[in-house]
């Protein structure tokens, strides 16, 4: 109530500005400002100086219509009631045109009525209401600051029928509403009676209205004047305090402003209370409890209020989400909660992430894809060489969303060795779909809400990474890696890889659950591509839900082609060199990949080109003379010596010596197998490091050849009067799997009856007590290998021809293929003949 006294402050201040500016006033104005600035609102005041005053009738003149023409005063954040006096400063140009006119031409008369808006400088007559008051302008009061101060005394009621001219200033038509003064029947006195007590109460229990009021409200004894004056100075909006100028019925206007005296009496005493509760024990956190409560009352007031301008930048964000109900339910439960909150307690905080993570999430948010297939294959090419079954499957994928607009992205696994371009090779599917690219490295991850999120309850809680990464992504539909799934570690902290199953299951990603964002998010339009060195440690309900793709290792000669049209361009870049400071023939690029590297990817060709560059970059920078063009004949000096000596592996090999192929986690490589006899009871010992599989393939050779000693031509007794011990070299490394069964049971067999293998002979394959040949996996890699080694012949099963197929024929040069079905054709093929 009483707008914390705001009208008494002012009167004070134009009294202080009065005493200041006296000199310059004639001695009558003294009076009459001084008595004004004290007796305005005492009853009875503004009926003596009415006595003196025009009547309205006659100081203005009447229209045809019979409507009044006068000045205009719009006023911003206040309004003026009849009976009483108020102080308004007038700084816009209109409103001291008006007043000036008012002074002039209309005897002091003009009509003041408040705005809609209060930003609104330039009002027209729908930015204002239509009901104000006809007042009289009893003082104008020039300011220390150049403004003016206008001492108003409302007179009556009036309507604004037109707005005739805004220029100098407002001027319109009012109807002048006459309001004889109420008669106090019983109704109306027991209504003002009440407004007198809870005035009173009021002014007891707040700290901010001088006691000096009550006798202000105990002077005003016309009924109208009383609720006037009450209706000015109530702290309520200007929109409500205008509904109550525009009531006409006394009785009506006394129960209104009951009904806001009572509410704010109730909020002065519900305070109280609280005051009264925390004022014996208030300890530091309910002493900023308060002070926070009193400065957001005071930006409030300001229109600073940083807790309205978080929610105000929220409820923007949302209304342009294209969300489903139960999020926009949740959303608004939430922000509901929010706005109940105080800012200091730490509830805050957490429900604020928690509606910024929602806005900040691409609900229903998709980028479009590129339909143009051609396009899209020219940069797969440009970008990555070799792969086609990888482009092939992602040129299908897009030609079916190109005819469909809608299908469920599958989930793809890129299996292959390191260094072959699984990772890359993703954002190049990225860019040829037109979407955009995340990456998630699983490598070590061990904790499952990683993925899923903590519950945001938890201090510092987040959502999974999932959900974060497609906030980053700012889209509902990137390519998503999901980098080394088979790497994937397990604690007391749960399995992460179970929780892939629902992100990967294109059954289940439509309503994945995060334990952060408690509700279900669609995953179903994501391109998840995910990449692994080895299937062996990948769960097999997980392995079930994606479609692998193999990616081989790379032979020498793609290598060569991928270190012309990437490595060298990228590291002469990064080295700062340009093609004339640097040229690497196709002899020479060939001569690094074959010497100085064995893998199957490209990472180490990467590393030695590198040192080429670094070394060709120290002569450039010392201003040295040097051969640009760097002959193979010059790598020793530049890179060391040979670090792979191929012509290792083209001697003749002693027998119990046999080659074996394997695959391993960076592509393929040779394997010796070294078998050797001794006198003793037919027992059979097996050292370096070998894996169960391949322990029960040397047991099952062994046995096979027991079993079939005749028909090989080998002496039974010695098979029971020697022992045996099979070695593979490399202790140090661990080895398992069935391929080495076929070398095994060559070198046990050279080693009995004393025949060498024929040389640059490789082979793979496993093996059955029946000595059926059986086929395994990996060969692309493991034929790149032997062709590395300088192997020429190779052994393989009957069923993986099909696997050869798939190779290039430029990648076979050079070697021959001897398929078998049975271990009597691999020993007819292996074993040299009797001297």
């Amino acid at each position: 109530m009483f707008d914390d006294n705001e009208q008494l402050d002012k009167e004070e201040q134009i009294d202080k500005e009065q005493e200041q500016s006296k000199q310059e006033q004639p001695e009558q104005d003294k009076g009459q400002a001084t008595a004004l600035t004290y007796l305005s609102l005492q009853d009875g005041f503004l009926e003596s100086i009415a006595q003196d005053d025009t009547p309205v009738n006659e100081a203005l003149s009447k229209e045809d219509d019979g409507l009044f023409y006068i000045p205009i005063l719009a006023l911003k954040n206040m309004v003026l009631f009849p009976k009483i006096a108020a102080p308004i400063s007038v700084g816009r140009e209109k409103s001291a045109n008006a007043v000036r006119g008012s002074e002039e031409f209309f005897k002091n008369w003009i009509f003041v009525v408040s705005q809609r808006k209060a930003e609104t400088e330039e009002p027209t007559q729908a930015d204002l209401y239509e009901f104000g008051v006809l007042a009289k302008i009893i003082r104008t009061i020039k300011m220390p600051d150049g403004t003016n101060t206008v001492l108003l005394q409302g007179r009556h009621r009036a309507k604004l029928t037109k707005l005739i001219d805004t220029d100098p200033c407002l001027i319109g038509n009012i109807e002048v509403i006459e309001q004889a003064d109420a008669e106090a029947d019983d109704a109306l006195a027991a209504a003002i009676l009440s407004i007198r007590e809870v005035s009173e109460k009021i002014i007891q229990l707040s700290p901010n209205i001088p006691s000096e009021a009550k006798n202000l409200l105990r002077n005003i004894e016309q009924p109208n004047h009383l609720l006037n004056f009450v209706s000015g100075n109530l702290n309520i909006k200007i929109a409500e305090k205008q509904s109550l100028l525009e009531i006409f019925e006394p009785i009506v206007q006394a129960e209104s402003i009951l009904k806001h005296l009572h509410h704010e009496l109730q909020l002065l005493q519900l305070r109280e209370g609280i005051d009264n509760k925390v004022r014996g024990s208030l300890d530091k956190q309910q002493r900023d409890y308060l002070l926070s409560q009193q400065l957001k009352t005071i930006q409030d007031e300001l229109g600073e209020n940083p807790q309205q301008q978080e929610i105000d930048a929220l409820k923007a964000k949302a209304a342009g989400k294209i969300w489903p109900a139960d999020v926009q339910a949740r959303f608004d439960k939430e922000l509901a909660k929010l706005q109940r909150t105080n800012p200091a307690a730490p509830d805050y905080a957490i429900n604020l992430n928690y509606l910024e993570t929602l806005t900040d999430l691409p609900w229903g948010e998709y980028t479009a894809d590129n339909f143009d297939l051609n396009q899209a294959e020219i940069d797969l090419n440009e970008e990555h060489y070799g792969m086609e079954k990888i482009k092939e499957r992602i040129l299908e994928y897009l030609a079916v969303l190109k005819l469909r607009n809608d299908m469920k992205a599958p989930i793809i696994c890129l299996y292959g060795p390191p260094g072959v371009g699984k990772t890359s090779l993703g954002k190049s599917i990225a860019k040829a779909l037109g979407r955009k690219y995340v990456r998630m490295s699983l490598g070590g991850l061990s904790d499952e809400a990683e993925l899923r999120g903590h519950r945001k309850t938890y201090i510092g809680a987040l959502p999974g990474r999932v959900i974060q990464s497609i906030k980053k992504a700012n889209s509902s539909n990137p390519v998503f890696l999901l980098d080394e799934i088979d790497k994937l570690g397990q604690s007391f902290r749960g399995d992460p890889s179970s929780a892939l199953l629902e992100i990967l299951d294109p059954e289940q990603n439509n309503s994945f659950y995060d334990n952060y964002l408690e509700i279900d998010y669609d995953l179903s339009k994501v391109l998840f591509i995910a990449t692994a060195n080895s299937l062996n440690t990948i769960q097999p309900a997980l392995l079930d839900r994606m479609e692998i793709i193999e990616l081989n290792g790379y032979s020498i000669e793609e290598k060569v082609s991928i270190a012309q049209k990437h490595l060298v361009p990228k590291q002469l870049g990064e080295h700062g060199l340009t093609a004339d400071n640097l040229d690497l023939p196709e002899a020479t690029l060939q001569a690094v990949a074959s010497d100085y590297t064995r893998e199957s990817g490209v990472r180490s060709l990467e590393r030695q080109v590198a040192r080429l560059m670094r070394w060709t970059a120290r002569k450039v920078a010392n201003d040295e003379h040097f051969h640009t063009t760097i002959q193979p004949e010059m790598l020793e000096k530049i890179l060391g010596i040979k670090r792979v000596n191929n012509d290792l592996y083209e001697d003749d090999l002693a027998a119990g010596v046999a080659v074996g192929l394997a695959w391993t986690a960076v592509g393929g490589d040779i394997l010796f197998i070294e078998a050797n006899r001794h006198k003793g009871k037919g027992t059979l010992t097996l050292t370096g490091n070998l894996g169960e599989v391949m322990k029960e393939s040397a047991t099952t050779a062994l046995s096979f050849l027991r079993a079939n000693a005749d028909l090989l031509g080998i002496d039974g007794e010695s098979l029971e009067s020697f022992n045996f011990h099979i070695h593979v070299p490399a202790g140090g490394i661990p080895k398992d799997g069935p391929s080495a069964g076929i070398t095994m049971l060559s070198a046990l067999a050279s080693c009995l009856t004393g025949r060498p293998l024929r040389p640059n002979l490789a082979m793979t394959g496993e093996i059955t007590l029946r000595g059926k040949v059986l086929p395994v996996g990996g060969i692309k890699e493991k034929v790149l290998a032997a062709k590395r080694a300088g192997i020429v012949d190779i052994i393989l099963c009957k069923d993986n021809k099909a696997d050869i197929s798939e190779i290039p024929e430029a990648y076979l040069q050079g070697l021959v293929f001897h398929y078998v079905s049975s271990m009597y054709e691999v020993l007819q093929l292996a074993l040299q003949p009797e001297a």
